[in-house]
């Protein structure tokens, strides 16, 4: 029996989508964009990148990363 989706194309931990809907930068209080690849959550306006570690996004400003700055792993 095949499956209709392709699960390597899921993260293994992803993010409820209706959860990113509520969530905002912390700092800025400004709408937030989902990398699924890189699995964090960017806030333009405040120039941060919020990780996600095992589907839970990590909204503490010690997490985050500026955005001219390499991913941390």
């Amino acid at each position: 029996m095949s499956d209709s989706t392709d699960s390597s194309d899921i993260p293994e931990h992803s993010v409820d989508r209706k959860l990113l809907e509520l969530l905002v930068c912390p700092l800025t209080k400004t709408r937030l964009e989902y990398d699924a690849a890189a699995q964090e959550l960017i806030s333009r306006a405040a120039g941060l990148a919020f990780p996600i570690r095992d589907g839970i996004p990590r909204m503490r400003m010690e997490d985050a990363r500026e955005l001219d700055q390499s991913p941390r792993d």
